[in-house]
């Protein structure tokens, strides 16, 4: 490996604050690159990138945040953070601006999705390509899984809210929502769910989950103005998605074309965390979409100098 690659391949681990928040985030490439901006999901952070990061660093600018509620970004209490979708979003929006990134492709995985399309419609002038993985936006992609969460939503009594609390936020859940559709369950690397589930367990963080299940409808009621978004600004997008996730299901992925006629989509014999099993194709899925549409190197470049631009450098904790 030549040493320009063995540098490009690094990724680094940053602070920076903004919306009140010390937000967490890895990143790696040349800042002069085109900006691919990665927003993870339930129950995840930025490490579930950990292998697609170095995998586009060699031709873009690769910038993964965690959100607030997740990994290791930091809500001061006086903040009184409310813990919702519109929130997060404002969150991340303030995120780009502090790091002065104004144009980004967008990667969106579950919990990314409502975050990414709520910028996307905020700034479409922003975003030069999605790519959708397991990120969803239509009625038609939400699985049966979602049943005891559609009944928190139609009644959040107490009862409901435990019966999420003891069923979903557990290890158990966690380790299945990786391991679930997966030809072979023991391939996926255990740090990935360990992780999450220790971080789940941190004080107050279940309550916190549980207020975002709940706030989850208002991203359901925000499809048809996500998908309004996609029919009127037209991003070239890549659906790529494990075809076996219990939660967003593959006519999520092909409905996009009903919007998007040009949509890419792609499925993969993996679960929710297609990640976790197929980074390789996923990401060679990745450079051929975003090459064959112009985001390249030579393109927009959305980073300055990460000379007083790129916040804090700390010790990674993972």
């Amino acid at each position: 490996m030549s040493k320009a690659t063995s540098l490009q391949a690094v990724t680094t681990i940053h602070k920076i604050e903004a919306d009140g928040v010390r937000v967490f985030y890895r990143a790696a490439g040349d800042p002069a690159a085109p900006v691919m901006l990665l927003l993870h999901g339930f129950p995840a952070s930025s490490f579930m990138f950990r292998e697609l990061t170095p995998r586009l660093a060699n031709r873009y600018r690769v910038i993964a945040p965690d959100l607030p509620g997740f990994g290791f970004t930091e809500v001061p209490p006086e903040r009184k953070y409310v813990y919702s979708f519109d929130g997060l979003a404002t969150t991340i929006e303030a995120f780009t601006e502090a790091l002065k990134i104004d144009r980004y492709a967008l990667y969106v995985f579950d919990y990314g999705a409502p975050t990414g399309f709520r910028l996307a419609m905020a700034h479409p002038d922003r975003v030069t390509a999605i790519v959708s993985q397991n990120g969803n936006a239509y009625e038609e992609g939400l699985g049966d899984a979602w049943g005891p969460i559609r009944k928190y939503w139609a009644a959040p009594t107490a009862e409901n809210r435990e019966v999420i609390r003891k069923n979903i936020l557990t290890l158990e859940a966690t380790r299945w929502q990786y391991t679930h559709g997966v030809a072979n369950p023991d391939s996926v690397p255990p740090e990935s769910y360990t992780l999450d589930a220790a971080l789940l367990e941190r004080p107050g963080n279940r309550e916190i989950q549980l207020d975002l299940f709940l706030d989850y409808a208002s991203n359901v009621q925000l499809y048809p103005k996500f998908q309004e978004y996609v029919r009127r600004s037209k991003p070239p997008l890549l659906a790529i998605w494990g075809k076996n996730d219990p939660f967003f299901i593959p006519a999520g992925a092909e409905v996009f074309r009903k919007d998007l006629p040009n949509a890419e989509v792609q499925f993969l014999d993996a679960g929710h965390f297609a990640i976790e099993t197929h980074v390789v194709e996923i990401a060679s899925a990745m450079q051929e979409f975003l090459e064959a549409n112009g985001v390249k190197r030579g393109g927009d470049a959305a980073l300055q100098q990460e000379s007083g631009q790129m916040g804090e450098r700390v010790r990674s904790p993972v």
